[in-house]
């Protein structure tokens, strides 16, 4: 069966012919078919040249193309694209690690699919109608890829789909059933991990080589962690040796999973920890404890262009009054996962965030997203998670 075709503009392929994944509205002269949302169509040049196969979408983005081979997207297909990436997966993972990321869209040429594994448990989430329509196709692959070992599939789209299609979307298990929170282990460390209720798929996977590093500076610290969630930081922290760690995030249930990681791994009558639900930037201001160790993760500030500005004011009024918290000699984690603000425009903003806290600042790291999280060296745009580890005099 034929698919319908994505004719381009003259000079508008050379992009594809550089295996950019996306093709834009603009881009395309005419549609031969009459393809509908989540359909996989085939993006041809002008002269009718193969150059992609992609999911269509109705919108600025047009195609999301998830091969640069005539393929056909069969349980097959899916179940030879996993096993490649499982395999490149298995060679990267730390030992004592049964929590990452299998499928991280564009980074993995799987355009608007993410999945998570959580100790035999995959968590799917689609970014696209097209790659939602696969999800039984991909439930059939996963099972073949991990046999016995695949435990459930959850997928948990609806909260990253289109509005529209999304209200007739339910998250719901695939295959499989496993009972919430669940056990997973990392670099040694376990965790109770949510993904019926938690945010994104359950846990902040692209974090894991961020909180090790932070272990290396935590030993008879006083530490801070703000916008703490499921408490990553703060267990890897006690488990260094820490003298204090505190807790802090606007949502109690945060809190109530902060302090069950922390008592799995530390034990009951741990007096080394407290947690507080609260407002960051209202603690920060509110309290004049100086911290040897701070970590600043909060949530996407910005999640378009229109939205930068303002986000960038924010990242700058949070990170002068942290810095303003840390101890001379102390050292500061500070993280953006927005899309839309780069690594120069982070970098910049902490340069201002320290000039108005007045204080000296030395960079001794900048961070990223692990392994499991790569980027497409075709699509920079995939590399969101920006950090830097700050020495403050």
């Amino acid at each position: 069966m034929s698919l319908p075709k994505i004719y381009l503009r003259p000079g508008r392929e050379e992009a594809i012919r550089r295996f950019h994944p996306w093709v834009f509205s603009g881009a395309v002269a005419r549609t031969e078919g009459d393809p509908q949302d989540g359909d996989v169509v085939e993006v041809v040049d002008k002269n009718g040249r193969y150059l992609a196969t992609g999911h269509f979408h109705n919108g600025s983005i047009l195609v999301r193309i998830f091969s640069f081979q005539p393929v056909v997207p069969d349980v097959a297909y899916w179940t030879a694209k996993l096993t490649t990436i499982r395999t490149i997966r298995t060679a990267l993972l730390p030992p004592n690690t049964n929590c990452y990321r299998l499928v991280h869209g564009e980074g993995d040429g799987c355009t608007g699919l993410i999945i998570d594994l959580y100790n035999g448990v995959a968590v799917l989430q689609a970014h696209s109608i097209g790659m939602h329509r696969e999800r039984n196709l991909i439930t059939e692959a996963l099972k073949n890829v991990f046999g016995d070992e695949l435990r459930a599939v959850y997928d948990k789209s609806a909260e990253t789909l289109p509005d529209e299609y999304a209200a007739t979307v339910q998250n719901a298990y695939r295959y499989g059933l496993v009972e919430v929170p669940h056990k997973v282990e990392e670099n040694g460390h376990t965790f109770l991990v949510d993904w019926i209720s938690g945010q994104k798929t359950g846990f902040f996977l692209d974090q894991r080589d961020n909180r090790q590093l932070l272990a290396r500076y935590a030993a008879g610290k006083k530490v801070l962690n703000a916008f703490c969630y499921s408490g990553g930081f703060s267990v890897y922290a006690l488990q260094a040796g820490a003298a204090l760690v505190h807790s802090i995030d606007a949502s109690q249930k945060a809190i109530d999973l902060t302090n069950r990681n922390v008592t799995l791994n530390a034990g009951e009558g741990e007096n080394r920890h407290e947690a507080f639900a609260d407002d960051v930037m209202k603690y920060l201001q509110a309290h004049d404890h100086q911290y040897d160790l701070m970590v600043l993760d909060p949530p996407a500030y910005a999640k378009s262009l229109s939205a930068r500005h303002r986000a960038v004011q924010g990242y700058k009024r949070l990170n002068a009054e942290g810095l303003r918290r840390v101890a001379k000699g102390g050292i500061l984690f500070t993280f953006s996962c927005s899309q839309v603000i780069d690594r120069e425009l982070f970098y910049n903003t902490i340069v201002a965030a320290a000039i108005e806290a007045k204080r000296q600042v030395r960079v001794l790291h900048h961070l990223s997203q692990p392994a499991d999280h790569p980027v497409n060296l075709f699509h920079p745009e995939g590399g969101y998670l920006k950090g830097l580890v700050l020495w403050v005099e």
